[in-house]
């Protein structure tokens, strides 16, 4: 199992590893820049040097970045356009720097346009961007939770993203349980996790599953809003987390927690809360692959 949360980088990337050390974070997410735009710190190449030698000293892997909220791929308007694919572009070399595997981005909004048309804006986009990009590093498409306009709510607009960019190679998902509830996937009881682990292997396939955003929500099943909150104590509840975190599809997958926070000890507790719902018999690492395999079989039956 590899569990990490979101780190600030308020502090700069010794800070952040030291704040992921202190929680036991085995992966870690961080932003490479503010998330809200404006112009990026230049990365200091000895301080990223340090940094990737004591993350894998500490055994925390992989490493996630998480791209800026104001990339909008879906967008039809061309200078937003523009902006977000050379956005992305950079945040795909400034992750490769920092040693990340993986670039989570929000798909965007196609602004009264239709999905069809953000669809297309976003396959061209991740081709433009991943043209001369870094080849390390994979641009995971993160599900959405289904408010106004925004692409990526449904299986169906992620898969059809990846099938459309000739890129698809390198354009993964990241699924957010919080957006998920929040898009009207029942997760938080057995037959409904089950039916959507199979709805997404029959649609996208649970290969191309790469990140679990791992997070309660503070609003009810379906609402359409973005709003996290802490395992065990949101609407998806203990028993819900209970049974997400021990589900075979998810085992090899590593889990990111980007609970509310505003001291480390949230963090800590948040964590703690997610160990002590893995079973004991939990699969180990070692078998992670055949656990995935097994999954598949089982997710292909269900939708079959």
């Amino acid at each position: 199992m590899r569990l990490g949360v979101h780190v600030p980088i308020a502090g700069g990337l010794p800070s952040a590893l030291a704040w992921a050390r202190q929680v036991g974070c085995t992966t870690m997410q961080i932003f490479s820049r503010s998330p809200r735009g404006g112009q990026a710190p230049r990365l200091n190449q000895a301080v990223v040097e340090r940094f990737s030698a004591q993350r894998r000293q500490a055994g925390i892997a992989p490493l996630v970045v998480h791209s800026p909220y104001i990339i909008n791929l879906a967008s039809p308007e061309p200078q937003v356009w523009r902006v977000s694919v050379a956005l992305l572009q950079e945040e795909c070399a400034r992750a490769a720097q920092l040693g990340a595997q993986y670039l989570v981005t929000h798909v965007g909004s196609h602004r009264g346009h239709g999905e069809a048309a953000g669809i297309r804006q976003v396959a061209q986009a991740l081709d433009q961007a991943l043209e001369t990009a870094p080849s390390g590093v994979m641009v995971l498409l993160e599900n959405t939770a289904g408010s106004g306009q925004g692409v990526g709510s449904r299986f169906e607009a992620l898969a059809a993203i990846r099938e459309a960019a000739r890129s698809q190679a390198r354009v993964g998902i990241c699924l957010d349980t919080a957006h998920l509830f929040a898009a009207g996937f029942p997760i938080h009881t057995p037959s409904g996790l089950a039916e959507t682990v199979a709805h997404f292997h029959r649609v996208v396939g649970l290969d191309h599953l790469k990140l679990l955003h791992l997070n309660d929500s503070k609003v009810v099943l379906g609402s359409c809003v973005d709003r996290h909150w802490h395992i065990g104590q949101g609407h998806i509840g203990l028993e819900g987390m209970r049974g997400i975190v021990n589900h075979p599809a998810f085992q090899q997958v590593p889990w990111i927690l980007e609970t509310p926070k505003e001291r480390m000890e949230e963090d800590r507790r948040n964590l703690d809360a997610v160990r002590q719902l893995v079973r004991p018999e939990s699969v180990p690492r070692t078998r992670a692959s055949r656990t995935r395999r097994s999954a598949t079989r089982t997710a292909a039956h269900a939708s079959g």
